[in-house]
């Protein structure tokens, strides 16, 4: 075989191992939920981007098309549902520029393997901080991010997710990439123990990092499971604590699926109106789905009597998801009393771009005409916390409705002002029968874990939930389906190590992984020099 030929193997090998890594990782993602494949998929990365043979020179712009290829696949495999009503090219757009922020994690990968086969294992931790610091940029930038592919959604079933509660989904990924760097260098040890006379370290330079890679590994994996709880404690701790909430979560349904469900508004709110008028024992909070009333109640008076009659009916204090103009356009939730009437309002303070609002409306209405079906939305502010009178007090109670679960903010600044209990209204009726559901609620589930509250999920069409502190699942309709889950949960004043600093943890993850970035590439372009 000619070198030009065995060129293009090793590149097409590189490639397929590359695209093999991002279905990996999607694969950890719910609902597959494979967790383990998610720290294999990042190793396959690794030995994608690594240098081959007995040359150990990087290959940065190997690297940076392998990630490429990585980035693509994972979100072509990840992102189907943005498509599954406007058509393709949005859903494909944008998957290409999801995966632009895999090019750097690509091209960080080839630097710091070449390092770690030079016996500079610090580049493979580093690799770690990079890899979240991207996974950052790519979390808030640009429209306030996207932050649907980070690494730790797919870590909600493993070990790994006790970290959550420590420092926040950065943290999860970091310990996952962590494992997948110490993964890699025992892979790469076993083959280059194996490789020619030539390029054979001795053994005694194998052994050492080998030793150091496995100890890492059981040591990130080990201190996951001592922080992971017991799945059965929270609902012990639910059946025995007098601070416990009943709580209700009502799935209407919507009419048909698609962007037009809420032609029908008036029949999506009937749908709500008689699922809450069919509980039929007390409850102390019920919690209805965002858009579960599309007509404004403050400007219906047939509206505002529908739902007062089905609030009256359960007796019990209703999160009624609606849209409001006060006197810009919110998406909003309004606490229901059945004595006071209308109270305190959450206004959606992260809005979806491309969705409830349009950035540079004139310019993307010249690619597609469905720009002009987004919504002129305005952002709320506070800190996401609305009361309830429960037991003679007035709990906090924190929503994150729907595209909002995706931001560390909204969670911790609910539990910092003091939320016992945290709510995800959510409208999914625009996916169809698709995986996004399922991946929301991983995040519903992570947020669990990470700020040690019990969260109530209500969707309009599903898949609704009632997840204890321990993120563990109690109750979950179904799709396209109307019901009411009931169940009664634990009430938690602690605050966590990563409600109050997960914060200052990513921030210095982000800054020392670019400072780790920077000294890796220039450490390897030196070791190219050489």
């Amino acid at each position: 075989m000619t070198s030009r030929s065995t060129g293009v193997a090793i590149s097409a090998a590189r490639g397929l191992l590359a695209a093999l890594s991002g279905w990996m990782v999607f694969m950890s993602y719910a609902p597959h939920s494979h967790w383990r494949l998610g720290i294999i998929g990042i190793t396959l990365l690794l030995v994608a981007a690594a240098p081959w043979g007995c040359d150990d020179r990087p290959r940065l712009r190997v690297g940076a098309l392998v990630g490429l290829i990585h980035g693509l696949t994972l979100y072509l495999f990840l992102l189907p549902w943005i498509g599954v009503f406007v058509g393709k090219m949005p859903y494909i757009a944008l998957a290409i520029t999801e995966s632009l922020y895999s090019i750097p994690i690509g091209l960080f990968a080839a630097a710091a393997t070449s390092l770690a086969y030079r016996r500079r294992y610090w580049a493979l931790a580093a690799f770690a901080l990079m890899f979240c610091a991207t996974e950052w940029l790519r979390s808030t930038w640009p429209f306030g991010g996207f932050a649907w592919g980070r690494i730790s959604w797919g870590q909600v079933d493993g070990p790994l997710v006790g970290f959550a509660a420590l420092g926040g989904p950065s943290l999860v990924t970091t310990a996952t990439v962590a494992c997948s760097a110490a993964l890699f260098v025992l892979v790469s040890a076993a083959l280059r123990l194996r490789g020619q006379p030539s390029a054979r370290p001795a053994k005694s330079s194998i052994i050492a990092p080998t030793a150091v890679s496995l100890a890492s590994l059981l040591a990130v994996v080990g201190s996951g499971a001592w922080l992971t709880i017991d799945q059965d404690s929270s609902a012990q701790a639910a059946e025995t604590s007098d601070d416990v909430l009943k709580v209700a979560a009502v799935q209407g349904n919507v009419p048909r699926m698609g962007l037009d469900f809420n032609a029908q508004r008036r029949a999506v709110l009937n749908n709500h109106v008689k699922q809450t008028e069919g509980i039929d024992q007390p409850v102390d909070l019920v919690v209805w789905p965002e858009n579960a009333s599309d007509v404004n109640p403050f400007s219906d008076p047939t509206a505002m009597a529908s739902i007062t009659r089905a609030v009256n009916h359960a007796n019990a204090p209703t999160l009624v998801g609606t849209l409001t103009r006060d006197p810009e356009d919110h998406n909003t939730v309004v606490v229901f009393d059945p004595t006071t009437g209308p109270g305190e309002r959450h206004y959606k303070k992260y809005l979806q771009p491309f969705g409830e609002y349009m950035p540079y409306r004139s310019f993307f209405r010249l690619f597609s005409s469905y720009v002009d079906q987004a919504g002129n939305f305005v952002p709320g502010d506070g800190n996401g916390v609305v009361h309830i009178n429960h037991n003679g007090h007035q709990l906090g109670v924190g929503v994150s409705t729907c595209y909002e679960v995706a931001f560390d903010a909204a969670g911790r600044d609910a539990v910092k002002a003091g939320a016992e209990i945290l709510t995800t209204p959510t409208n999914n009726a625009t996916f169809g029968f698709t995986d996004m559901t399922y991946q929301q609620l991983a995040m519903s589930r992570l947020r669990a874990r990470e700020l040690d509250r019990s969260v109530i999920v209500a969707a309009t069409s599903g898949s609704s939930a009632i997840i204890l502190p321990n993120g563990q699942v109690t109750q979950q309709s179904g799709i396209f389906e109307a019901a009411t889950l009931i169940d009664s949960v634990p009430l938690r004043t602690t605050v966590t190590f990563a409600a109050r600093y997960g914060n200052v943890v990513e921030y210095l993850t982000m800054v020392f992984g670019w400072l780790s970035a920077i000294a890796a590439l220039l450490a390897a372009r030196r070791a190219d020099a050489d």
